[in-house]
């Protein structure tokens, strides 16, 4: 295996319920994103069903489950191409509840998908239910991988919590829309910088539900320094480098015993009860 990872972002609009067309468009680009060399191609944020639904029936019409049939067919591309894939969709779990998710696609299968664990009240965020499972990193075979979705990078902890899980680099699809600008200005490059980590954040373009999706999709390295900003209100296609043991050196030394910094592993956890100690003001799910 390469020591470093060619990883496309795809920044793309998708029609609001229009899965097939979505998923066909998403197995376009990720052949395209693969001819350029990617081993790994992201996508937005919902990129398969669209977010803008104004009730939880419409948004659980354009639900698939996971695995399901587009799993299957980003799988069938993911196996000829010898590449990885993560993208966005609504996702109908069995147990009748509705998550935002991300699917995780290689040439085996699919590997895993995530919930939205933080909901902020807009789009089908208002109706989907909040994410259940722990965080997790998956080796893909060199690259330790974290996912979360858009609002997830508001919270600080949630990249710490994947960087002490081991990832190399962690994948944000989101769906930025006029207001989130700072977001799609600053989350990468902090969140790469606290934890030394690559972060990819994937966003969508176009108009949907009277919002207006602005791109400016960001990578940063584990240095903070940004890799690209992907253009305003276009659909583009980038790829960016990932050295997965450059990552894994937490400890940068400037000058041996004199200038050494070390974000992650000299923490004080000790002190950080408040964390976790004090929920807050919060009282639970809007909808709920």
């Amino acid at each position: 295996m390469p020591d470093t990872w060619t990883v496309a972002g795809v920044q793309m609009d998708c029609a609001l319920g229009g899965t097939a067309a979505n998923a066909a468009a998403i197995a376009r680009k990720l052949n395209e994103a693969a001819d350029r060399g990617a081993r790994l191609v992201v996508f937005p944020e919902c990129a398969l069903s669209g977010y803008g639904f104004a009730s939880r029936a419409d948004a659980l019409r354009a639900a698939e489950p996971l695995p399901g049939p587009a799993t299957d067919l980003i799988a069938k591309e993911c196996a000829r191409r010898g590449v990885w894939a993560v993208f966005g969709l609504l996702e109908a779990a069995p147990n009748g509840k509705l998550y935002n998710a991300a699917a995780l696609v290689g040439p085996s299968g699919f590997v895993a998908g995530y919930r939205k664990a933080h909901l902020p009240c807009l789009g089908a965020d208002r109706f989907t239910d909040p994410g259940d499972r722990p965080f997790a990193v998956h080796d893909l075979g060199g690259l330790k991988l974290g996912m979360c979705i858009c609002f997830d990078g508001s919270f600080p902890e949630t990249a710490r919590v994947l960087t002490l899980l081991g990832a190399d680099l962690i994948v944000l699809p989101t769906n930025w829309a006029t207001n989130a600008r700072k977001m799609a200005e600053l989350v990468s490059a902090a969140r790469a910088w606290e934890n030394h980590v690559y972060h990819l954040a994937v966003n969508r373009v176009g108009d949907e539900s009277g919002f207006h999706y602005i791109g400016l999709s960001s990578a940063a390295d584990y240095t903070g320094n940004v890799l690209h900003f992907a253009r305003e209100d276009a659909e583009e296609t980038f790829t960016i480098e990932v050295d997965p043991a450059a990552a894994r050196q937490k400890r940068v030394v400037t000058c041996a015993g004199e200038y050494e910094i070390d974000r992650v592993n000299w923490r004080r956890p000790e002190l950080y009860g408040p964390l976790v100690e004090n929920p807050g003001a919060f009282t639970g799910h809007f909808n709920k």
